[in-house]
């Protein structure tokens, strides 16, 4: 069954759909971001690493900071004690907020022991300054090497997750952990948009070739962050929940031709 959000292992929740910012910048960013939020949107992804912090800082000062589920993250040149804690402040400042609802490991670095860094989020969610963490791009071992050390509970992990990038092993591997799974890039950057099956599930189910991949998605139980600068996009972005790709279409999306 496809969720409107998800329960965190910490107790908090995630909406399943999210707007995705990267490469989001200037005028256009706080335009996009704006309307989103205004249309309904509850959940803003950010990063450090996308240089538009301010930009977004500049939207949520204007709505109700506990409506918006926001996320960002931290580069993983970052992940010594020390560096954590500065770019999350710096980071908070940047967005104006004295909070951020999910903080993530961008990248795993393996030079830098995971425990320092966890040590580091431990301390934010104590602070109050992150309520939950989680990771980015970390595959099964990562995953493994974080969880026999965590101390407060890694709730998510966001990773590159479309049909033409179907990793199932991790995906149960996460399920299994109740660990949140969100994909980012869902459309493949509108490569896989233009694949011969997607197109004909399409036409049969009277939807656009991004909201077939959006809703294949969704029924595998992740969280999408689809990022697009096309306000009619956020609009079709949104029309996901209320239908169901049969099991028999999931699987044939599962390996398209």
């Amino acid at each position: 069954m496809v969720k409107l959000e998800y329960e965190l292992r910490d107790g908090n929740h995630i909406p399943a759909l999210g707007l995705g910012t990267w490469a989001l910048r200037g005028s256009r960013c706080t335009y996009i971001v704006k309307r989103a939020i205004e249309l309904g949107y509850k959940h803003i992804d950010t990063a450090d690493a996308y240089g538009n912090h301010e930009e977004i800082g500049t939207v949520i000062k204007d709505f109700d900071r506990s409506t918006i589920f926001l996320t960002s993250k931290v580069r993983p040149r970052s992940l010594r004690y020390r560096d954590v804690i500065k770019d999350c402040n710096r980071s908070l400042r940047e967005l104006g907020t004295s909070y951020l609802d999910l903080y993530l490991i961008h990248w795993p670095n393996e030079s830098i022991p995971i425990q320092e860094t966890l040590k580091a989020f431990n301390e934010l969610v104590d602070e109050g300054k992150i309520r939950s963490m989680g990771v980015s791009n970390f595959a099964v071992h990562h995953l493994n090497n974080a969880l026999q050390v965590e101390k407060q509970p890694i709730t998510n992990n966001q990773v590159k997750f479309h049909p033409y990038d179907y990793d199932q092993e991790l995906l149960d591997f996460c399920q299994k952990q109740n660990i949140v799974f969100t994909a980012y890039s869902p459309l493949g950057r509108a490569r896989i948009l233009h694949n011969q099956t997607i197109q004909e599930m399409a036409k049969k189910y009277n939807r656009t070739s991004a909201q077939i991949c959006l809703r294949w998605c969704l029924q595998k139980g992740a969280v999408v962050i689809p990022k697009t600068s096309s306000e009619e996009r956020l609009k079709e972005n949104m029309d996901i929940f209320d239908w169901k790709i049969t099991s028999e279409d999931m699987k044939t999306i599962d390996s398209p031709n």
